[in-house]
């Protein structure tokens, strides 16, 4: 058995001297565990401070690697086709359904798992496989090069020059030459189409190299060419720059000077006026107007090789039908221009909106009526025309009066058929070359 302090301190010494080393020895002894306990207070306080201090520094630099990823996050690619993306699950549910849990390589072949430790494997399969998803999803929406095929570039480059909008160029434009007071010439015709074609598409195609950064943000444009990557901008000014001059030199050396001089100003104006425009001013829409009221009188010039009223009146009624026809589908597209940063009277004006095109489509009227007076038409244009604009003219009431989305889709797509079934009546009643009197009706 262990002696006690006491008994220690008894044989070692007697008296008052082993009395007072038997009392220090008791008092250091009853003490040494306080003061142990107070030192390992003081460090363990230490030790949590540290340990605070390191979870402040590795939250810190998680935030600053967040925020770095977050300003270099590169731009989302635009949504597939719903029967892509549909079949892309499909088969990552598939890869995910074939996946089997393994068995550790720890159990012995003789000795089968039990039920637990399958229970637990099985949550830990599907998680790699979760993971595996998340990154293949992560990997796919990086960027990536996109490649130009020979079989996509004819497409691509119909949609760079807005092709719809040049089939209806063009189609004015016949309509113009049509019209015109002269005998019919297929050459001068042929020529006449594919220049105002050519020079079409390198506007269009010019348009659009400009307006990149703002297509990017519209529903409506997203999906152009440029905007999507599909093709560089040097391809896309390429392109502009061989379609503007041979179809510019084709109608001035084909056709005749001042159908050239037209058709090139056509160009500047819709590429360097009304594109910088769009962005500064509601300006924009009267200036569009007048680069659409330009092909038919580029078709008459092109026949005649003047211009009189009856140019003037054929772009007078391009003129005026263009402002129902874009600012009922401007007013659909609201929300879209005002992302896109566009100036435009559906956005900033859109009590002046409906006005404008109420206004234009009770001129169309007026300017039919005057067709006859012009020798453009005989008197029974005016008569058969007259129920069409005054189906566009209740319709541009409507949108007035209702200022809502259903009349004004419903006036968009009236527009859409108004003006050829217009141009149309406009050819079935015009007026032969060598008939006399201006006024007089066709017998």
């Amino acid at each position: 058995m262990a002696a006690s302090p006491h008994t220690l301190s008894s044989r070692l010494l007697t008296g008052w001297g082993g009395g007072c080393i038997w009392y220090l020895e008791r008092r250091a002894t009853r003490q040494s565990p306080r003061r142990f306990l107070h030192l390992l207070r003081n460090v363990n306080q230490q030790w949590v401070t540290f340990q605070h201090f390191n979870f402040l520094r590795r939250m810190y630099v998680t935030q600053l690697n967040r925020s770095l990823k977050q300003q270099i996050k590169p731009k989302p690619e635009p949504a597939e086709s719903p029967f892509l993306e549909k079949t892309s699950l499909d088969e990552a549910k598939a890869e995910i359904c074939e996946m089997r849990p393994l068995v550790p390589p720890s159990l012995p072949l003789s000795r089968k798992p039990s039920e637990k430790a399958l229970i637990g494997l099985e949550p830990a399969s599907v998680t790699e496989g979760s993971v595996a998803l998340g990154r293949e999803t992560k990997e796919e929406k990086q960027w990536k090069e996109m490649k130009l095929r020979a079989d996509d570039l004819p497409g691509i480059l119909a949609r760079l020059s807005k092709i719809k909008l040049t089939a209806l160029v063009v189609s004015t434009t016949s309509a113009g030459f049509a019209l015109a007071p002269a005998p019919f010439d297929w050459s001068c015709f042929l020529l006449t189409f594919v220049g105002t074609g050519l020079a079409s598409c390198a506007a269009n195609s010019i348009n659009q190299f400009f307006e990149v950064p703002f297509d990017s943000n519209m529903n409506r444009t997203k999906n152009r060419p440029l905007v999507r990557g599909q093709i560089s901008p040097l391809l896309a000014v390429s392109f502009a720059t061989c379609c503007a001059v041979p179809g510019v030199a084709l109608l001035t050396w084909g056709v005749n000077p001042l159908t050239g001089a037209l058709g090139l100003f056509n160009i500047f104006l819709y590429t360097c006026c009304y594109t910088p425009l769009k962005r500064v001013s509601i300006a924009n829409t009267w200036v569009g107007a007048v680069v659409g009221a330009i092909p038919p009188v580029m078709g008459w010039t092109a026949a005649t090789g003047s211009l009189d009223a009856g140019a003037c009146l054929l772009g007078g009624i391009l003129y005026s039908w263009q402002f129902p026809h874009f600012n009922a589908l401007s007013w659909g597209l609201r929300e879209d221009y005002s992302r896109g940063g566009y100036c435009m009277m559906s956005v900033t004006h859109p009590a002046l909106c409906r006005r404008v095109a109420l206004r234009h489509c009770l001129a169309l009227l007026a300017m039919c009526a005057a067709a006859p007076a012009l020798d453009v038409t005989t008197w029974t244009f005016p008569v058969i025309s007259l129920p069409i604009n005054l189906y566009i003219s209740y319709l541009g009431f409507r949108f007035y009066r209702d200022a809502d989305r259903k009349s004004s889709r419903k006036l968009f797509f009236c527009s859409l058929w108004h003006l050829p079934l217009l141009l149309l009546l406009m050819l079935t009643c015009k007026r032969r070359v060598g008939e006399e009197g201006a006024g007089a009706p066709q017998s």
